[in-house]
């Protein structure tokens, strides 16, 4: 995978700068053929304007952008035809209905207008083909610049939060959606803020903070390589809250707290016997338990606080 013919989107020392504000920093990010690919970050760490000069729509103060091994610039039109592309704010005309919208997409991707309406079908809009878009909700808005991004059938999709405004239902849709064109061969990356669906999805997932790279691997090698350890779920009977005091003499627990009849104990995956056998030799009563294992929001979390010299 190492192979440079399987990257299809790199950035190389990308930076960009707005008077005094740095918002993309030397970033250097590769994303290979037929991966999903999450890309992560707080608010104002520089996903949405990475994704513009990906996409051309912004020019990078220093360094470059390529796709399929082509330099992206504001004229990149070969480049552009083959990504079906999703703002962060989509916006439509709105004395147009959906399938209007998507006609006029097809005139502008030379596509023939039939596809327009099995589209639509196929986010759930099949009902309202002939309401002008200006009376649709966000998560409409939403779907429908799911539909549009499917003309043509691109090879490479760029989602800035696909998923905002999206009901559960949806959320659902859009991921099913997005695993579908990834089966087909699609390349896909997308920036979210609902961290279980990327964690669910990706591949692999880059975070920035402040406009720098400051991980990208996949979410099991981040837990590993930040030490986030599993954590064992333990129903006990008239538990109610309370933390025994011995569950800290186990060596290898780092921390434990309780919610009503729940116990939950970090630790080393090798201690998780030893846990349990104490609780039972002091006479509780567990009714069940489980292994919760690392989340991406954790990783996300700590990364954030290292990079800001929080721990």
């Amino acid at each position: 995978m190492s192979n440079t013919s399987n990257i299809i989107i790199e950035t190389r020392n990308l930076s960009k700068r707005f008077k005094d504000v740095q918002a993309v920093n030397s970033l250097n990010m590769k994303v290979r053929k037929g991966e999903i690919y999450g890309f992560l970050g707080p608010n104002g760490a520089g996903k949405t304007t990475t994704i513009k000069m990906m996409m051309g729509l912004t020019h990078p103060s220093a360094g470059e952008v390529l796709i399929g091994g082509k330099k992206v610039s504001g004229d990149s039109v070969s480049i552009k035809k083959d990504i079906g592309y999703l703002p962060e704010v989509v916006a439509f005309y709105d004395n147009l209905t959906p399938l209007q919208t998507l006609h006029f997409f097809c005139e502008l991707k030379g596509v023939d207008k039939s596809i327009a309406e099995p589209l639509l079908k196929e986010v759930g809009l099949e009902n309202v083909l002939h309401r002008k878009v200006g009376t649709f909700s966000k998560g409409m808005n939403q779907l429908l610049g799911i539909a549009q991004t499917m003309i043509g059938k691109p090879s490479i999709y760029i989602l800035d939060e696909s998923m905002a405004g999206l009901d559960a239902r949806w959320v659902k849709v859009v991921r099913e959606k997005i695993k579908m064109l990834n089966r087909q061969g699609a390349t896909i990356l997308f920036s979210s803020h609902i961290l279980t669906e990327v964690q669910n999805l990706c591949n692999r997932v880059a975070i920035i903070n402040k406009g720098k790279l400051i991980a990208e691997d996949t979410v099991s090698n981040l837990s590993s390589y930040l030490h986030i350890k599993p954590r064992l779920e333990i129903i006990i009977a008239g538990l109610n809250g309370r933390v025994p005091d011995f569950i800290f003499n186990v060596e290898g627990v780092e921390n434990a707290d309780a919610k009503g009849d729940t116990l939950f104990v970090t630790c080393d995956t090798a201690v998780r016997i030893q846990v349990i056998t104490a609780l039972k030799e002091k006479g509780l009563n567990i009714q069940n338990f489980k292994t919760i294992e690392p989340t991406l929001e954790e990783a996300f979390v700590k990364l954030i606080s290292k990079d800001e010299g929080d721990v």
